[in-house]
């Protein structure tokens, strides 16, 4: 049977980049952007959504559905979109808003998502307050309190890239310092933006001695990692779309990097393909991942672990990634084991793209257990992990079901 989710003894904060989705509702005679983006032209709309996005709302929502306590720490201006942003957060659990920060007189982030029938979505976006996120705006009182301090998108805000990344150094340290569990997201900046332009490997290299799970997704290290090749790879497929170039021996390649700039436990998000994890061989590592750090560190030492999505009928893939971090850390903070917390990932994250929206679909920690156990139908691996040997997760005292399966790589402690 499913347990509930344990009850944690310290909260989680998430901060970083938070915006207002503006979703007008166009009709499906509205087939293109010529029948709408024309000069002078009145067009008939219908009603507007308004969500919030980011990595604060998406990842800690996610969070705060699965049970784990959470407050959210993103940055608004004290404008109406600024209001509307606290009061969305605030209707979905009143003790999430306790960590916003309003800023005076500054421009809230906002997205005006384009969506004609048919067609792929147009995003415009301002990044506002994002862009003056820094250490002196995290509030020292929850940092103190916090079992894990969890940092979303980065490269969507400008003090965080700008100078070589000494503001994100000095934020991750700082929450480092106060005792939390630290964990990082990205975000793939646009390649010709400043953001884009930046030095993301003297960025890394500065802040991961000071991240305990490093958790982007391959496109971004690859492009922050080895820039050509991202390049090149994308000429030659024609397409931004670089996942089937996802195999073991560049993924280990580029795990191993990261670690060996100072992250304990990286995980490498591989969309519909799931989740890559490699930790560090370095005990003493896990064992400074402050408050949440594993029980059993030796089980958490040099592993590299993959597991392949869950069978699902997508409805939208708007927050996965994020939705998967949420079930990775939430596996983590309970102490299950890594086998059984890359499963936790890639099922909150199936459950997510069963809905439209970046969270609605996320079920309860229960819920999610008991689809787990009751031998939920995984995609096979994906090409290029033929070296990778499948494990029962049933093996590994996660609960799960002798159907469901993680794959060792060679890299693993355990592997021979």
């Amino acid at each position: 049977m499913a347990v509930e989710h344990k009850q944690l003894p310290y909260p989680v904060v998430v901060g970083g980049h938070i915006c207002l989705d503006v979703i007008p509702t166009l009709y499906a005679r509205q087939s293109g952007m010529e029948a709408i983006l024309i000069p002078g032209k009145l067009v008939d709309i219908g009603p507007a959504c308004l969500s919030t996005g980011g990595a604060v709302s998406n990842t800690g929502l996610a969070l705060n559905r699965l049970g784990v306590p959470t407050q959210l720490m993103g940055k608004v201006g004290d404008d109406l979109f600024g209001s509307a942003i606290v009061e969305i957060v605030r209707k979905q659990d009143a003790a999430l808003a306790e960590g916003m920060i309003i800023a005076p007189g500054e421009a809230s982030s906002y997205t005006i998502v384009i969506s004609p029938p048919g067609v792929d979505r147009i995003f415009l976006h301002c990044t506002g307050a994002n862009d003056t996120f820094g250490a002196d705006d995290l509030k020292d009182e929850l940092l103190r309190e916090a079992g894990l301090f969890h940092f979303g998108y980065p490269p969507l805000m400008r003090r965080m890239y700008a100078d070589e990344g000494r503001e994100l150094e000095r934020m991750m340290a700082q929450a480092k310092e106060a005792g939390a569990t630290t964990s990082l997201d990205l975000a793939k900046p646009d390649p010709d933006s400043a953001a884009g332009q930046a030095d993301w490997r003297a960025i890394l290299a500065r802040t991961l001695p000071s991240v305990d799970v490093f958790l982007p997704s391959f496109e971004e290290v690859l492009f922050m990692l080895k820039r050509g090749l991202s390049d090149r790879l994308q000429a030659e497929h024609g397409s931004a779309d670089l996942l089937p170039y996802a195999d073991g021996e560049l993924l280990r390649e580029l795990a191993d990097e990261l670690l060996g700039m100072g992250a304990a436990v990286v995980v490498l998000k591989l969309g519909e393909f799931g989740l890559y994890m490699r930790t560090t061989a370095d005990e003493q590592r896990i064992r400074s991942m402050g408050r949440y750090q594993p029980a059993d560190a030796a089980a958490w030492t040099d592993r590299e672990l993959y597991a392949p999505c869950f069978k699902v009928s997508v409805a939208g893939t708007t927050g996965a990634g994020d939705c998967t971090i949420a079930g990775f850390l939430s596996g983590m903070m309970q102490q299950l084991p890594p086998e059984a917390a890359v499963v936790s990932a890639v099922a909150v994250g199936a459950c997510n793209v069963e809905q439209h929206d970046a969270t609605s679909g996320v079920l309860p920690w229960s819920a999610v257990q008991a689809r787990i156990e009751a031998g939920w139908n995984q995609h096979p691996p994906k090409q290029g992990m033929e070296q990778f040997r499948r494990l029962a997760a049933a093996d590994t005292g996660s609960g799960a079901a002798s159907g469901v399966h993680v794959w060792l790589g060679q890299g693993d402690a355990h592997y021979a």
